[in-house]
């Protein structure tokens, strides 16, 4: 659903089901809602997405900003849009100034964010001259010479979106120079340590406006932040790479937690899961989180493979590390899965002839033990 501006706040498209968790999507300087185009509809499977435009952008009124703008002025739109959406919390993924919006609300709203991703962007912009004198240029000429730049700025050589080109050429000059005005100003270094919400960093390996650098500037501050930093991919890696950023957001942002920890418990056992959250600490949540979303919540939820399956992929790979632990617990795992003690014997005598014999005699003790266990 499009949603026409009301001439006091962006313009936004909504997507997904309404009654679904909120997620925000902003897009850099000189693009519109299009660039999520390849992504936000995966994302709307389990969200509420909503894109919005910059002032002057796609279908934003110039009119919300003016000469002067910052940072800060653009993240009050997103909120006040928020607002006008009754959503209190929300999480928020942001492109390149885009994604600057998404720093500045967590360091100065963190009780409106749920998580944060922020892509392709920095927590500076190499300094206030160069956006100066941008601004000055545009406001001079247009947006023709910058335009003109675009492929070469935010695209690998011989890759272009011919459609976020044109939204370059066609956003507001006057919109456009404030939004540079914002960058000029923005620089939140000193700040990054105070943000407390699940945060990601995405990077471009091919980005020379916010190399990945920047990205892991941000994710060394941070307290918990991850980084991911895509090949193939310049400054707007959700249309160059659109599968990975996708896949990258699907894991950070989940949708389905509840699910998971449901999986864990009948896999694992309520026994294990208890143990595990009990023993859970403000150093370990999300990790444990990460656990129960990521693997238990999609993994072991693809209906591709039965759970018998992937009983039998699992004891496999740890024996193959050494993680005889963890074998300990997938053996009886498997077990709950329907294995019969012959078939993970089976699996374990497969894994002598690839992972080695060594390997294998030591995962057959720790299965006998626990197989015995089961039988007293």
């Amino acid at each position: 659903m499009t949603t026409e501006p009301s001439g006091k706040l962006p313009h936004h498209r909504a997507e997904g089901p309404e009654s679904a968790s909120p997620l925000f999507l902003g897009s850099s300087l000189g693009t519109s809602t299009a660039l999520w185009d390849a992504v936000a509809p995966e994302l709307s499977v389990t969200h509420r997405v909503i894109r919005w435009d910059l002032p002057g952008h796609g279908g934003s009124p110039a009119s919300l900003t003016g000469p002067g703008a910052t940072v800060a002025d653009l993240a009050g739109l997103v909120l006040a849009l928020a607002d006008s959406l009754g959503m209190e919390r929300f999480a928020y993924a942001g492109v390149s100034l885009g994604g600057a919006v998404g720093l500045h609300l967590a360091v100065h709203h963190p009780e409106r964010l749920t998580s944060l991703a922020v892509v392709c962007s920095s927590a500076h912009f190499n300094g206030e001259q160069p956006w100066r004198e941008r601004a000055e240029l545009v406001r001079r000429e247009g947006l023709a010479p910058v335009a003109a730049t675009a492929a070469s700025r935010w695209f690998t050589p011989g890759f272009t979106v011919p459609r976020l080109i044109e939204d370059h050429r066609t956003a507001d000059p006057a919109a456009y120079a404030a939004c540079c005005d914002a960058l000029a100003a923005f620089d939140l270094r000193d700040r990054l340590a105070e943000i407390t919400v699940p945060t990601l960093l995405i990077a471009g390996r091919e980005d020379p406006a916010t190399p990945p650098a920047h990205l892991r500037e941000i994710a060394d501050a941070v307290p918990g932040a991850s980084l991911t930093e895509l090949a193939g991919a310049s400054h707007l890696a959700p249309a160059e790479r659109p599968e990975a950023v996708t896949a990258a957001l699907r894991g950070h942002f989940g949708g389905h937690p509840g699910r998971g920890m449901e999986v864990r418990r009948q896999v694992l056992g309520d026994a294990h899961v208890d143990r595990a959250q009990s023993r859970q600490s403000p150093f370990t949540a999300r990790f444990q989180d990460f656990i129960s979303r990521y693997a238990w919540g999609e993994i072991w939820t693809d209906p591709t493979l039965s759970r018998r399956e992937r009983s039998m992929i699992t004891l496999t790979a740890l024996v193959a590390h050494g993680h005889y632990d963890e074998l300990a617990m997938h053996v009886r795992a498997a077990r709950r899965n329907g294995l019969t003690p012959e078939e993970i014997g089976a699996v374990l005598l497969q894994s002598a002839v690839y992972c080695g014999v060594p390997a294998a005699n030591s995962a057959f003790a720790v299965a006998q033990r626990v197989l015995a266990e089961e039988d007293t």
